[in-house]
């Protein structure tokens, strides 16, 4: 019997730790099952996936992904993904070169962060043969007129019918996504002889020909103008130091006093001093403590009230058990971590598909939503004040924390591994 050619599985990653976690997870998922597996990944990410024993093609330069982190424009509405897919297109076009120079010797299957499917139509424009998989990290990367529907900070109430709906996402795409792309993109398109796309939104959800979702479908239920065919997952948590014990100074803190409230605004926010200063004055209001994590030292007062600790990271699948909730800015990797150790959330977004995984935390009544209080940070106390003393949202948190333990989840994510390796199944 003839042996089939060996699969070829790469991933092409873009953004901070917390869209590469659920990744490179996933990519190991994939590698157990004994397929040679490859991510690509800014550079600045690079020793992550070499620590993991995967083959690594760095993108881009650590100070190119620096310059755009500490841009404070990437926050703004207005301005914010413009300034993503400037800062990621370069990296983009790299990968592009990458897959066109592969040697596809047998299966390959190219698992794509949303923001890398433009280029990797362009690859498979010259690589038929290059089947691409679209994978999501959250719902809101995923467009729909359907409920429940977040756009930015707003909610849009049920009764609003899908036409009007459909002409926001018109008046959306037109001023601050089309404008921001497709000038560049089509450039890169025209580069390599193709016509250009009209709509930036549109032609990434028709690239794939197969999508999975990195979130279980009790988190966000597939909808009817999702991308076809969907395999809905699970959340893919992944952390490389997951396993290592708390740093000492964390571990003395926590033994000192009763559960901390712990704060942060993700590993790529730099701009979050006001949010931080009012953390403590929120929690000394509480009469609670706080751990402030971030590992920008200089967004933390250089002079902490007792009860208070700052420390640069701490794995919060290590660090949550201890917590009595957790302050974050509504990062999907952070949501779920939060949602697997049973902590009560308090939502605090800046931008993108915080907005929308904020509200579904509150929908699951897991949690609650500072709505704006990155803007006006003074609405921090209130909201603490009343996740704190909000019984029901404990005993919410420890039913949804029940869910991680079972079977379901491991078979759903074992779907979404089978759905990426399904040319060499047969």
């Amino acid at each position: 019997m003839t042996s089939l050619p060996p699969q070829h599985v790469v991933f092409a990653t873009a953004g901070t730790s917390g869209d590469l976690h659920p990744f490179l997870g996933l990519a190991l998922a994939v590698a157990a099952r004994g397929v040679r597996t490859t991510v690509m990944v800014n550079a600045i990410h690079a020793p992550q996936v070499e620590r993991a024993g995967l083959a690594c093609v760095p993108l881009g330069t650590v100070d190119a992904f620096l310059a755009v982190v500490r841009d404070p424009a990437v926050w703004r509405t207005r301005e914010g993904f413009g300034l993503l897919w400037r800062g990621a297109r370069g990296g983009l076009n790299q990968a592009l070169e990458h897959l066109l120079a592969m040697p596809m010797d047998g299966p390959t299957t190219l698992v794509a962060h949303p923001l890398a499917l433009p280029h990797a139509a362009i690859a498979r424009a010259h690589r038929p043969a290059l089947r691409v998989v679209a994978a999501y990290l959250a719902p809101s990367n995923l467009r729909t007129v359907h409920d429940p529907l977040t756009m930015g900070p707003l909610s849009i109430p049920a009764w609003l019918p899908q036409s009007a709906r459909r002409a926001l996402w018109r008046l959306v795409d037109a001023q601050l996504v089309d404008a921001a792309a497709l000038p560049s993109l089509n450039e890169d398109r025209r580069a390599h002889g193709l016509a250009p796309v009209a709509r930036f939104i549109e032609h990434l959800q028709s690239v794939a020909q197969a999508s999975v979702t990195l979130f279980p479908p009790w988190f966000g239920p597939v909808l009817p103008d999702w991308p076809r065919p969907l395999v809905p997952g699970a959340f893919v948590l992944h952390d490389p130091d997951a396993q290592d014990a708390l740093p000492e100074p964390v571990r003395a803190f926590l033994d000192a006093g009763a559960p901390p409230v712990v704060f942060t605004a993700g590993t790529g926010q730099v701009h979050a001093s006001a949010v931080f200063a009012a953390a403590l004055e929120a929690t000394r209001a509480a009469g609670r403590r706080a751990l402030l994590l971030t590992p920008e030292r200089a967004q933390v007062p250089a002079v902490l009230p007792e009860g208070a600790l700052w420390h640069g990271y701490v794995p919060l699948a290590t660090l949550l058990p201890h917590a009595a909730a957790l302050v974050h800015h509504g990062g999907i990797g952070t949501v779920a971590e939060a949602l697997r150790a049973g902590t009560p959330q308090l939502v605090v977004p800046w931008a993108y598909d915080q907005f929308d995984n904020g509200a579904r935390v509150e929908a699951l009544g897991a949690g609650r939503v500072a709505r704006f209080a990155s803007r006006r940070p003074s609405r921090l106390a209130p909201a603490l004040h009343a996740l704190l003393a909000d019984a029901a949202v404990g005993a919410r948190c420890r039913a949804i924390a029940a869910r991680f333990d079972g079977d379901a989840e491991a078979a759903r994510l074992g779907a979404v591994v089978d759905a990426i390796l399904a040319p060499a199944a047969g």
